[in-house]
């Protein structure tokens, strides 16, 4: 009879998870904070250093948003 294979080590901590749903998160939302931050950016018509720092603050608002939910998302799975 061959013996049975049994896998050495443990998966990734729950805190590993909610790391990662974070920066999961955040990526999405970084990404989709670049797309709506830059079209309303350029609705307004703003051009220059005031188009990209508008961007910016959006993305970062939205990727921190985005992967707080994914985190704490997780983290009840866990």
């Amino acid at each position: 009879m061959p013996a049975s294979y049994q896998p050495v080590g443990h998966g990734p901590s729950c805190f590993d998870k909610v790391k990662m749903g974070f920066m999961l998160g955040f990526a999405v939302g970084m990404g989709s904070g670049a797309i709506f931050g830059g079209f309303s950016a350029l609705r307004f018509g703003l051009r220059g250093r005031e188009l990209f720092t508008t961007v910016g603050k959006t993305m970062v608002q939205g990727g921190g948003m985005f992967g707080m939910f994914m985190s704490v998302g997780t983290g009840i799975r866990c």
